[in-house]
């Protein structure tokens, strides 16, 4: 089920042949097994080690549907974030609510060092089981719903780089205060 569970992960980057893979679903007692258990923690260590408001399993080379989700205000990586609850994703289904499309320039920890400006749908509702292998759905908006989008996406193969019109809407971080995003996208 979990081969590579382990102590220490590292952040895969792309082109590693795993990020491309459809992830395995688990069961609700795959989920509540303590070896899923003990992974949980670790994902959050990773992705606050890491600096990240995100993370799949995929990403650190554990090819299971799951993810973890925190938006904090004091992120290093994203300006202007309010605080969100912690979210625990297990097996998830997308509904797109609205479908009016809005753009973020997206990091990534598989893409370090780079932004891309993606456009998602702006409004979903996400099914999925939490961290006790229950049943949840919630509603996400705005740039929360990106978050789940970017993050989800690792679970089916998918990076952000994948969802640009153009390449010329990927830059290195450390340009993109210089990037007249007017300019770019027109």
């Amino acid at each position: 089920m979990t081969e590579n569970l382990q102590n220490n992960y590292e952040i895969l980057k792309l082109g590693n042949p795993i990020l491309r893979l459809v992830a395995k679903k688990l069961s609700k007692e795959e989920i509540l097994s303590p070896e899923i258990q003990d992974f949980i923690p670790k994902m959050w260590s990773v992705m606050k080690e890491a600096g990240g408001i995100g993370l799949a399993a995929p990403q650190i080379g554990v090819s299971i549907q799951m993810a973890v989700i925190k938006l904090e205000s004091d992120s290093e990586r994203y300006d202007n974030l309010e605080d969100s609850e912690e979210f625990v994703i297990f097996n998830p289904e997308l509904k797109v609510i609205d479908k009016t499309k809005q753009g973020f320039w997206e990091g990534c920890l598989s893409v370090p060092g780079l932004r891309g400006y993606v456009e998602r749908p702006r409004k979903l509702k996400i099914s999925y089981l939490d961290e006790k292998a229950i049943k949840k759905e919630i509603i996400v908006e705005d740039f929360l719903a990106t978050v789940f989008q970017h993050e989800l996406d690792h679970l089916f193969g998918y990076l952000y780089v994948d969802r640009l019109h153009s390449t010329k809407e990927l830059v290195f971080e450390d340009e993109l205060a210089n990037i007249n995003s007017e300019k770019l996208l027109d």
